[in-house]
């Protein structure tokens, strides 16, 4: 072998006869079974090979590979695994000059066929599935890096190379459950062999190849329903995403994306399977590079939560008209729509402030707000889907704003964003409010206080919360100037409604104490208090609402002005609280929370006229607070909420209810209404607002009730009689008699001309 060796060097000219020779010896060996020669042979083209490495390789390489596919040819496994080996050496060397007609067709066929090695011993079965997994490695590596080389990245290659490598990943199971003791001697099992090779093929993967390489993934998954165990799949993608170039891990997204939209007529286990993915590959992608892809997952995902709710309450998926197509199954799809929302939260939770925003505007603006969106559900779901759809995307949206924390509030969450969530604490559903109030809190709260106020409770000492304060910042400042008359007012007709819960009161609670907490001033602790005393006031005066909602927001304004005059720290504002308090707890029991918000609340059947001492005064706060520097005059001043269109925008229903706002707003405008709406300014006095309330809540009603009862001739001519808006626009736009108008006929009646007909001289012209 030396001899040959230095022959060989000293010649290099002569290695492609020496190899042609070796090849036709070896061939023949094959043939008649002497397989001790065929090692020899074999052996001296593989030392041949390691120590040649001139130009004229090339020749020789050809009857090696020659030799190579006759021993994988070979029904024995001995010789299998002999020829594997001598490939995965020849693919560990770096040759000088690129080959130009060389194929590794074969190989890759052959070895992804030893992958899938059905032979009957258990190890030998192992022994060549290894061979197999590190043919493909040497073949990757040996025409990865060449360009000239066959590109091992085309479709036809890497249908059988990925797949074969996930048939050996699957194998984890059962090799974990009865290891043989072969495998345990091993240095590496299959296993890890597997998804070295795997890794390795991704790695090299650059940005035109990823595409070629994750579709067999995803086929595989699907032929062999993989997707509903999760757990597969999950790893498989796991894998994907810490292998490849970061950069490129956004590809991979957009791949799962479009398979998600391609099975969402599949069942929901399978779509709960990739969305479950997605989830696990977003979060590791959003660490690398976000890329394009961050309103895409959330708009593909959105898609799907309309399409289940859809499939939930239709029953069947869209065109499901054959008899053989599938049963929907509500929890299933129930268990996806949950799959979806927690996805959404995960992603999110990886984004930047600024992004987190960016989603939260384009959740919002899928919501179907009252009023703006009437066809939102499909035309078999309608309301019912409109109502589910609006649940999900606001379970959606408090996933998103779940830990969000920002310095400047009035960046993060513009009137784009808050006047609509905002219209939602006016709905008649009690699970749509209450999403609501949980996302507002999950806003506001940036020193996780939250927490601390789930309790509805009255504290002698509220130090034991310890809560965490910092000094309001000027961007809150701004923030509450410009909104926090529409977050009392909207917090004051939640409390009016009927159908609410303990949940609504202990969130309305913990909104009001974040507000304190996180962005008052001393402006801000006064409408406070002012708010707190007028919820007193509301549950004294609204005999409709039910007993327990009365006593509910009483217990609520007692506990929150306990809170609020702990904060401020003026004695006898805390007297005075303290004092009240306790005539309660003697009295009447059933105003404060530790009676109201129990599981079976002590509350009497009718609420008698409450009065006396056990009520919080307005004067007196007035006056104590007055001489510690706050507005005593402001403080003396009761709130009333601002009436505007919103509160009929989220309650109505009926296209008649839509005709007669249009029409109400339009009057509203009109002169002869002028003064009413002057009237209904930020703060009106208190006994002309009540009258004037009245008589438009009434005015309302006729209008309303016309549109509902009258034929339609009389609403037609009612209309007719009015002047149309295009006459009016008309009105407004008629330019002005002007000096280029020609004086007609020497009747003395100038005509306006309009500016296109205008003569300009030239140089006016531009």
């Amino acid at each position: 072998m030396e001899k040959l060796t230095f022959y060989a060097l000293s010649a290099p000219e002569k290695l492609d006869r020496i190899g042609a020779y070796l090849s036709e010896r070896l061939s023949r060996d094959v043939a008649r079974h002497r397989y001790g020669y065929v090692c020899i042979a074999m052996e001296a083209l593989d030392q041949l090979l390691m120590a040649c490495h001139c130009q004229s390789i090339n020749l020789f390489v050809e009857s090696f590979l020659t030799m190579v596919r006759k021993l994988l040819e070979a029904d024995k496994p001995n010789l299998q695994i002999l020829g594997t080996n001598s490939f995965v050496k020849f693919a560990n060397i770096e040759e000088d000059t690129p080959s130009y007609h060389r194929s590794y067709d074969f190989f890759v066929s052959r070895f992804s066929e030893m992958c899938h090695s059905s032979y009957e011993d258990p190890d030998i079965r192992t022994k060549i599935r290894m061979a197999g997994i590190r043919g493909l490695q040497g073949v990757v590596r040996k025409t990865v890096n060449d360009e000239l080389q066959a590109n091992i990245w085309d479709p036809q290659h890497m249908d059988k190379i990925v797949p074969s490598l996930l048939f050996n990943l699957q194998q984890e199971e059962i090799t974990e459950r009865s290891p043989s003791p072969e495998t345990e001697k091993e240095k590496e099992s299959p296993i890890e062999l597997t998804e070295r090779c795997f890794r390795e093929l991704l790695g090299r993967a650059a940005y035109g190849n990823i595409k070629n390489a994750v579709k067999p993934v995803l086929m595989h998954l699907d032929n062999h329903s993989l997707w509903e165990g999760k757990t597969f799949a999950v790893r498989c993608f796991k894998i994907i995403m810490y292998s490849i170039q970061s950069q490129h891990s956004h590809l991979v997204i957009q791949q799962l994306l479009g398979h998600l939209d391609a099975n969402s007529k599949n069942s929901a286990t399978v779509r709960a399977g990739i969305v479950e993915v997605i989830s696990e590959a977003a979060v590791i992608e959003a660490s690398g590079s976000i890329g394009p892809t961050v309103l895409e997952v959330f708009n593909t995902l959105l898609k799907q939560l309309r399409l289940s709710v859809d499939y939930e309450l239709t029953g069947c998926y869209e065109s499901c008209t054959s008899a053989g197509s599938k049963v929907i199954k509500v929890h299933e799809e129930r268990q996806l729509q949950e799959a979806v929302i927690k996805t959404i939260g995960s992603f999110a939770s990886t984004l930047p402030t600024y992004q987190r925003s960016e989603v939260m505007l384009f959740i919002m603006g899928k919501i179907p707000v009252p009023g703006m969106y009437p066809a939102l559900g499909s035309a078999n779901t309608g309301f019912e889907g409109s109502r589910m759809i609006q649940i999900m995307l606001l379970k959606s949206l408090l996933q998103v704003t779940a830990g969000f924390q920002t310095t400047n509030m009035l960046t993060a969450l513009p009137s784009s964003f808050l006047d609509p969530l905002l219209s939602f604490t006016l709905m008649e559903d009690a699970e749509i409010r209450l999403l609501v109030l949980d996302i507002l809190i999950s806003l506001i709260d940036r020193h996780d206080n939250q927490l601390k106020f789930s309790s509805l409770r009255v504290l002698t000492d509220i130090s034991v919360l310890k809560l965490k304060m910092d000094k309001c910042s000027r961007q809150d400042n701004l923030f509450m100037k410009k909104h926090s008359q529409r977050l009392y007012r909207h917090v004051f007709l939640a409390s009016k409604e009927e159908n609410s819960s303990q949940g609504h009161f202990q969130s309305l609670y913990a909104l009001l104490g974040l507000i304190c907490v996180e962005l008052a001033n001393e402006e801000v602790v006064v409408d406070l208090i002012r708010l707190a005393l007028a919820l007193q006031d509301l549950a004294l005066t609204e005999e409709s609402l039910p007993v327990y909602n009365r006593c509910a927001i009483h217990a609520l304004s007692a506990a929150y002005l306990n809170l609020i005059s702990q904060l401020t720290t003026v004695p006898t504002f805390c007297q005075h609280v303290h004092e009240v308090i306790e005539a309660r707890q003697k009295e009447l029991p059933f105003l404060l929370p530790e009676d109201v918000f129990v599981e079976t609340p002590k509350i009497p059947e009718k609420l008698e006229k409450v009065e006396g001492e056990v009520l919080f005064s307005q004067a007196k706060i007035a006056e104590t607070l007055g001489g510690s520097g706050y507005n005593s005059e402001r403080l003396a001043t009761p709130y009333i909420p601002q009436l505007t269109d919103e509160d009929r925008l989220s309650k109505r229903k009926s296209i008649g209810d839509t005709i007669s706002l249009q029409l109400e707003v339009e009057s509203r405008l009109s002169p002869e209404k002028e003064q009413v709406r002057e009237s209904l300014s930020d703060e009106p006095q208190a006994s002309d607002s009540v009258s004037l309330e009245e008589q438009e809540r009434e005015r309302r009603r006729q209008v309303v009730e016309r549109f509902q009862t009258a034929p339609f001739e009389e609403i037609a001519a009612h209309c007719g009689a009015r002047v149309s808006a295009h006459a009016k626009l008309i009105y407004i736009y008629v330019p002005p008699p002007s000096p280029s108008g020609s004086v007609g006929n020497g009747h003395g009646q100038s005509r306006s001309v309009p500016v296109y007909e205008m003569k300009f001289p030239d140089l006016c012209v531009y």
